[in-house]
């Protein structure tokens, strides 16, 4: 079980790491201080849980929490030194809620709480994409996938490992994938997970952000309702 650490206070962070290090089965994917980069982890780190703190600055804890509402993966232990915040956690789906400083007796119950709810919620793989990269055939996992970009014949697919070319045009590919990807403008699809928010540029431009990357496509005026529409819902 993978966890990742979200706390701005790194005595907490050495803390729970140490804690960790004492659970069985469990493998630290990370760690950070504020949950935007919390955020940026996900995609790149694909943690099973986190570890994650209420009041940070920057983006909260229970705003992170909220974005992750109904998502299988990853799942929320709060670690926190307010009691108030409880009934809220729990409304938000929180496996656990653990007041600092944390015991070890305590976070080993809210792990096993977490790694009963991922034995019914396997982690789903998304498929993978076929296409060709200098003349051979290879295939690459959605789940790795950070963007797509139409270029004249092809659609050119930037993943983690680097690019791949596809014969399927950004139409095909969106109608076989409705689930998972979605359409930024007329030449770019990018995978709905990978979507953690916008940003306004002076000129008017919106540019989205991707986790687990620094590329910033911009997204066109007809398609921003409804990534505002989705960023809001995740």
């Amino acid at each position: 079980m993978r966890v990742l650490i979200v706390d701005d206070e790194p005595l907490a962070r050495t803390r729970l790491a140490a804690l960790l290090g004492e659970c069985e089965g469990v493998e630290i994917a990370g760690s950070v201080a504020d949950g935007e980069a919390a955020l940026d982890a996900l995609g790149e780190l694909h943690p099973d849980v986190l570890l994650l703190d209420i009041n940070m600055p920057g983006i909260s804890g229970t705003a992170i929490a909220q974005r992750l509402a109904g998502s299988k993966r990853p799942l929320v232990v709060f670690c926190t030194a307010y009691e108030s915040h409880a009934l809220h956690a729990f409304e938000l789906g929180a496996v656990d809620y653990l007041l600092k400083p944390v015991r070890l007796e305590r976070l080993n119950e809210a792990l096993q709480r977490a790694r009963q709810r991922l034995q019914h919620t396997p982690r789903e793989s998304g498929g993978y994409l076929h296409g060709r990269l200098r003349g051979e055939q290879v295939r690459v996992a959605l789940d790795d996938v950070i963007c797509l970009l139409a270029e004249e014949k092809y659609v050119v697919v930037q993943h983690r490992g680097g690019q791949l070319l596809l014969e399927e045009s950004l139409r095909q590919l969106e109608e076989a994938y409705p689930d998972t990807l979605i359409r930024l403008h007329r030449n770019c699809l990018v995978p709905a997970q990978r979507l953690i928010g916008l940003k306004t540029l002076t000129d008017g431009r919106v540019l989205a952000r991707l986790g687990g990357t620094d590329l910033m496509p911009e997204v066109s005026r007809r398609n921003l309702p409804a990534l505002r529409k989705l960023l809001r819902m995740g």
